[in-house]
């Protein structure tokens, strides 16, 4: 075994110990491991830490220095078998100080966690025509509400007294726009409200922020349009006026508690980088890092994570040749172990993806307890998707994602490599999946759960598998990503993830880090 072989075997020993070496630890025995085999020099440290009343979480150079010193006196009379055994034998006697860095000032703080709007417990659709009809007129009166909170919407009027209004009437509908034509440079909505329905043309002479915004309207989506009535009962837009999200000041906590936004592990999943996420789980016990993220990780009181904990069974192409595990129950089960390794402090939230045990139409009840039954704990917490909870007084969105694809299909400019772009339009539609028909099914309930009402301080989602953030008027945008690498299905849609980039967020400055554990 060459001496670089040793090197890596020696660090190898000692994270399977569940401890890690800080850099000048490392440079130290790199540079000393002539004198010394690595992997006997470790287990010997490993044997004196076991000495140790207060265990250290990383080994540093002090230590190894003191140690090696030790053993280097009688080294010149000693014959190589004989050194390999003396490396062997513990040494009882403590030679260095050795305190540990990691104190988890997360563990000190009580939780602080409110459910504010979750719709599990409360759905009851069964699918029928008269429903979805409901559903889209309580979707329209909602968003219609919204919008005349505005000054400048207040007093727009319904479509069918706009039709009666003489040619030339400058004038403001509220309407759901059902159809988008583009025609030799010009754009031709079909609109409709709650009583009438009508044409609207945006013009090649339009203004180009008003054809910029036409560009990025979606079927089914309440708007407001500032027209001009002509002879006929065609408008021609002047403006367009999305729902959209007033500036806000964000809601901050009191003191420095973190929290990890993570989804998309996909575990089952041969893709499912374990490794990386072992990783994870060791710097969440401050046992990996350099001092900065140790920092953090001390800090971490909640994690989220937005749906598909596991791979599932059947629900892409072919998938069955990328899964490790074929049994949806036992892919739960083994995400159960991963959790059990996480500190009991820190506050695990899930909520179910499109791969989940859950049903796929939105709005998605929380996973039932039946997948659940090696996740039951008191700091586990499973709520539905979308669902709005407050941490330490900082309102959270927490939801999936998977209305990002529709969007990302419909809208120019969209793309898989910048999520939180389709996140950002959503917000500005106050609405969570506009578009009915497409890959996202929606679920006709009596209430639009999927209307954003109460808009957050933090609006967390994931599904694309790309880390992507921003700040949009106030709210903390952020796509966090995931733990799969490409399969076969992403290859086909030219989507790159970046899985193993966490993005932790500081709730009282709503600073954001990005942490890689790749």
């Amino acid at each position: 075994m060459s001496g670089k072989e040793k090197l890596q075997k020696a660090i190898e020993v000692a994270i399977a110990a569940g401890y890690q070496l800080n850099s000048e630890a490392f440079e130290f025995l790199s540079q000393n491991s002539d004198m010394a085999d690595p992997v006997g020099i470790m287990n010997l440290a490993l044997q004196r830490i076991q000495d140790l009343q207060e265990k250290p979480i990383f080994i540093d150079k002090v230590f190894l220095e003191t140690l090696l010193q030790q053993l280097t006196v009688p080294m010149p009379k000693t014959q190589p078998q004989q050194q390999q055994n003396a490396l062997e034998q513990p040494i009882k006697q403590q030679t260095s100080v050795f305190e540990s860095t990691f104190y988890p000032y997360a563990k000190d703080i009580k939780a602080s966690i409110n459910i504010l709007e979750d719709s599990t417990g409360k759905l009851s659709s069964n699918g029928t025509l008269e429903e979805y009809l409901q559903y889209f007129q309580d979707r329209f009166k909602r968003i219609e509400r919204l919008l005349r909170q505005r000054i400048d919407v207040k007093a727009a009027t319904s479509i069918l007294e706009a039709l009666k209004s003489p040619a030339k009437t400058k004038l403001k509908i509220i309407c759901m726009v059902t159809e988008k034509r583009e025609s030799k440079n010009q754009m031709i909505l079909s609109v409709e409200d709650l009583q009438g329905s009508a044409t609207v043309l945006v013009p090649q002479k339009a203004p180009e922020e008003v054809r910029k915004k036409a560009l990025l309207l979606l079927p089914d989506q309440v708007i407001c349009l500032a027209v001009i009535k002509t002879r006929s009962n065609l408008f021609l837009a002047e403006d367009i006026i999305f729902p959209e999200i007033g500036r806000k000041t964000p809601q901050r906590a009191q003191e420095p508690v973190y929290a990890v936004l993570t989804s998309d592990l996909h575990i089952g999943s041969t893709k499912f980088q374990k490794e990386a996420f072992k990783r994870f789980i060791l710097w969440l016990n401050g046992k990996y890092g350099n001092e900065q993220m140790k920092e953090i990780a001390s800090r971490v009181k909640y994690l989220l994570i937005a749906g598909d904990i596991v791979d599932g069974v059947g629900i892409y192409p072919n998938q069955a040749k990328e899964l490790s595990i074929r049994d949806v129950h036992k892919q739960y089960n083994f995400a159960a172990k991963y959790m059990e390794k996480i500190p009991e402090y820190i506050e695990i939230i899930i909520s179910p993806g499109n791969h989940d045990a859950s049903r796929k139409a939105l709005p998605q009840p929380a996973i039932p307890q039946d997948y659940l039954t090696g996740l039951q704990g008191k700091n586990i917490h499973s709520v539905g998707s979308p669902c709005l909870l407050s941490l330490h007084g900082v309102e959270v969105l927490m939801y999936h994602g998977r209305s990002l694809d529709d969007i990302i299909a419909v809208i120019p400019g969209m793309d898989h490599d910048h999520p939180e772009k389709a996140m950002k339009l959503l917000m500005q539609s106050r609405h969570l999946a506009p578009v009915y028909g497409g890959k996202t099914m929606l679920s006709p309930e009596n209430r639009d759960y999927l209307v954003i009402d109460r808009v957050p301080d933090i609006f967390h989602a994931g599904h694309i598998h790309v880390l992507g953030y921003c700040n949009y008027r106030g709210v903390l945008v952020v796509n966090s990503g995931g733990w799969q690498e490409q399969t076969e299905y992403m290859e086909k849609l030219g989507l790159v993830p970046t899985p193993g980039k966490v993005p932790v967020v500081n709730l009282q400055t709503l600073e954001t880090t990005v942490l890689s554990f790749n």
